[in-house]
């Protein structure tokens, strides 16, 4: 139909774009243009351009789809490769609107019927308040994403319930998420050269899985901290199950706040994200004092190039409020600045990959019990945030690595061995 919605957006975009739209679009009148063999975003209103119209952009595009003004037809991965393969071409970033653009816009707006008050975002969209990082803000950021629910996380992760990526050693078939975790978190446990009666700390111990794991199968006294209540209940749980409450404490507890005396091992996995550029020195430096001399740390960080190390508008509002992603180089100096000797960095980038695609396909298979805990736009956050997560690393936007450091002794002595025997 020549005068529907579809025929008279799809030039505009096209224009902005500088070539052709790589994803097909239907409107709520159900006209379809754009490639016939591609993914086909569906307008299901005219809120959703509303949406687009307050917000352009990615944070307009999340909102349209959470609250279920927009939808996906066909795989939504191969429609996000489209539209990231346009962006590195250098399209994407010339589609600024000007005042000539703009004009059209509003014009094109008008014509459709599109123009009144911006939407409310949906609930789901955190709403922190207070200074950046400051102890009080920090706790409602974790209790905004880790306190959806143990339920949820449950259903969403292996028994183990490590919530960070998995280490798959093995391509045999029957190896599964459950196993790599495993692999995982012996792994640091080999790294942290663990024995029995040494004590163990873990900054952000998540649900519990390397507490659980080190004293279980390494013999180590440990403390673990979070800020999530909900996590704080679910280890505590997991520890009497396992009979490890003589041997393995928990707190909700901010890693500015530890006065314990050092331990002999310091684990912090996937949690210095959440920490802060400005605080991120200090986080190191409290890592460094936790340590006995020659006591050795593995940190597993995601990593970022200098644009969007938020993760960008819908990981900021929608996932992880304040979470902040650098370099690797660049904490490779905060640890070496806090005192640290760099001994190992291990990329597990590829890892990440497949396990959030894990996760995902888990999503999907319980797509109806992920919608009854969480809600139907929750569910459509998660399934936005897995599908975009796994790109991001396959197409090395985002990394991930494990960094072993150790405390050297005065006298310069690291403790460890020649050779990686972790290997």
């Amino acid at each position: 139909m020549p005068n529907s919605p579809a025929s008279r957006l799809v030039p505009f975009v096209e224009r902005l774009l500088g070539g052709s739209l790589p994803v097909g679009l239907r409107t709520w009148d159900g006209v379809r243009a754009g490639p016939p063999d591609a993914p086909t975003v569906v307008l299901r209103n005219r809120r959703a351009l509303r949406r687009l119209l307050y917000a352009p952009g990615e944070l307009g595009l999340a909102r349209a789809y959470v609250s279920g003004d927009l939808d996906v037809e066909g795989d939504l991965a191969d429609g996000f490769r489209r539209i990231w393969a346009l962006t590195r071409s250098g399209a994407v970033r010339g589609a600024k609107l000007g005042p000539r653009e703009w004009a059209e816009a509003l014009r094109l707006a008008v014509s459709l019927g599109v123009v009144g008050p911006p939407p409310k975002p949906p609930v789901e969209e955190a709403r922190l308040s207070g200074k950046l990082h400051s102890l009080l803000r920090d706790k409602s950021a974790i209790s905004h994403h880790y306190d959806l629910g143990n339920a949820f996380y449950q259903l969403l992760m292996d028994e183990s319930m490590a919530y960070s990526s998995a280490y798959w050693t093995s391509g045999e078939e029957g190896y599964d998420l459950e196993q790599a975790q495993w692999d995982k978190l012996e792994l640091i446990c080999r790294k942290l050269a663990l024995r029995p009666g040494m004590r163990l700390l873990d900054v952000g111990c998540g649900w519990g899985s390397l507490l659980v794991h080190a004293a279980k199968h390494h013999g180590v006294h440990a403390v673990g901290i979070t800020l999530s209540a909900e996590q704080l209940q679910h280890v505590r749980g997991r520890l009497a199950q396992h009979d490890l409450e003589d041997r393995v404490e928990v707190r909700r507890q901010d890693y500015r706040e530890l006065t314990d005396e050092p331990f002999d091992a310091v684990a912090t996995i996937e949690m210095g994200e959440h920490v802060g550029e400005e605080n991120y020195p200090e986080y190191t430096r409290t890592l460094f004092r936790m340590l006995k001399p020659t006591g050795r740390l593995v940190l597993q960080q995601m990593s970022r190039g200098a644009v969007a190390p938020g993760g960008g508008a819908f990981i900021e509002r929608y996932i992880a409020p304040d979470m902040t992603m650098r370099p690797l180089s660049r904490t490779l100096g905060h640890l070496e600045n806090a005192g640290f000797e760099i001994r190992d960095v291990h990329a597990l980038r590829e890892h990440y990959v497949w396990t959030v695609r894990a996760w995902e396909k888990t999503l999907e298979s319980n797509w109806d019990d992920v919608v009854a805990l969480i809600g139907e736009a929750g569910a459509r956050v998660w399934r936005l945030y897995l599908v975009g997560g796994a790109l991001a690393f396959e197409e090395n936007r985002m990394g991930v690595d494990q960094i072993l450091a150790v405390r050297s002794s005065d006298e310069g002595s690291s403790g460890l061995p020649a050779t990686r025997e972790w290997s």
